[in-house]
């Protein structure tokens, strides 16, 4: 069987094997969720809202217009730059091999970035709303221009965002142009997909030994896809044949920190889906983590958290940027000097146990009783000594 094959026949399995039904509410009709109209405490709405009032300044400055200046506000490392070269997204015009579209992240919000693109694209994740998408006009002509467009929903609100507004991160076939070839097959992608099944649509740099990967890769064959991955896409140190370089802050597009991605996005759309029912639960009398879909929802949301599942790497990792050593410093450390953000890179991405988004505002914003039933599953199953101590030294909330 194919290369193609197989991805197609794991993309139907994987389709068929999903395990969330429908969300119980709705956007804007269930008055505890509400999405379009309740209060927004996500990090670009509060930003915005300095801006607005004139407590920080945004600065039009050279080729990236604003970009440089939104991401300093929104304390988003120019490390973690990603470069997506399918055409997708509201700015897909825009995007093409030549002219990626650049994200940039930390673990509350994504901003999206395309040379000569009318406006900066921004995802942040409210604590009750889940992921919130906003864009900034890319002119020096006026005042900062915000809006919150609805069209970014039309991918964004899916079963592959679990029914909830939520980040996808996606592996698709991409022809030359950068359309993408959803008849070849297409991934959903979390930090338990085999780095074969991954970046299809996007470019990635930095060195994984003999390991295949999806990115880079164009196709000019559809009836054999596999031939475009070979020596010129894997292991790449530098974008410079392929992207114009002054285009971006970086000429990356590092693989640990698509790793990283990766597993953040699933992450998110997990405690967003898991807030909300039970928030809606709650409010028509039937918040019960004991069994049921809320039981097996917070399980699912503890075990992702604790990491099972994670992939295997058979060679190790090593990425372009500094994107490793900025996310390591951002960490909360315990009383050894360890961090959940420390990574391994050598046989696993993450080198302890928990994900670093239990700190997150999503997870402390939980229902009292939703964040109970994780933690209580959590404790079951992290059993590593040194995860515990890091947790016990650093989240308040772990023992109780």
């Amino acid at each position: 069987m194919g290369l193609a094959a197989v991805l197609w026949a794991a993309t139907i399995a994987a389709a068929l094997s999903q395990p969330r039904p429908a969300f119980h509410g709705t956007l804007d009709q269930h008055p505890v969720i509400d999405y379009r109209g309740g209060v927004l405490n996500d990090a670009v709405t509060v930003a915005r809202r300095d801006i607005e009032a004139g407590k920080t300044t945004l600065a039009f400055d050279g080729p990236q217009g604003f970009l440089q200046s939104l991401l300093a506000v929104l304390d988003v490392p120019v490390e973690s730059q990603v470069l997506v070269f399918s055409k997708t997204g509201i700015q897909l015009a825009f995007t093409s091999p030549e002219t990626p579209r650049a994200l940039y992240f930390n673990d509350r919000v994504i901003v999206g970035y395309i040379p000569g693109a009318p406006v900066i694209e921004m995802a942040s994740h409210d604590p009750r709303q889940g992921i919130v998408f906003q864009t900034l006009v890319q002119s020096a002509a006026g005042p900062n221009q915000f809006a919150r467009p609805d069209r970014c929903l039309g991918c964004h609100l899916s079963a592959n965002s679990m029914e909830v507004p939520g980040i996808l991160v996606r592996s698709i076939f991409t022809a030359p142009d950068g359309r993408s070839m959803p008849a070849l097959g297409s991934f959903l992608v979390d930090h338990r997909s085999p780095l074969e099944q991954r970046w299809g649509g996007w470019y990635v740099t930095g060195t994984h030994g003999a390991v295949r990967h999806m990115g880079n890769a164009m196709i000019t064959d559809a009836m054999n896809p596999e031939r475009a991955i070979g020596d010129s896409t894997l292991n790449r140190s530098t974008l410079s044949d392929r992207v114009d370089r002054s285009g971006y802050l970086r000429n990356s597009s590092d693989i640990t920190a698509l790793m990283v991605f990766d597993h953040q996005g699933h992450a998110m759309n997990l405690l967003t889906r898991l807030g909300w029912e039970a928030r809606v639960a709650a409010a028509e009398g039937r918040l019960d983590f004991s069994s049921g879909e809320l039981g097996a929802l917070a399980r699912e949301v503890a075990d992702y958290l604790a990491l099972t599942g994670e992939v295997v790497l058979t060679a190790p990792v090593k990425g372009t940027s500094g994107f490793a050593e900025a996310f390591a410093a951002a960490g909360r450390r315990d009383r050894k000097g360890r961090s959940l953000r420390d990574l391994d890179l050598q046989t696993r991405l993450f080198k302890y146990r928990c994900s670093y988004m239990i700190y997150s505002p999503a997870f402390d914003a939980l229902p009292p009783e939703a964040k109970s039933a994780v933690l209580a599953r959590m404790r079951e199953v992290i059993t590593d000594p040194a995860t515990v101590e890091i947790l016990d030294d650093t989240k308040a909330s772990w023992r109780h």
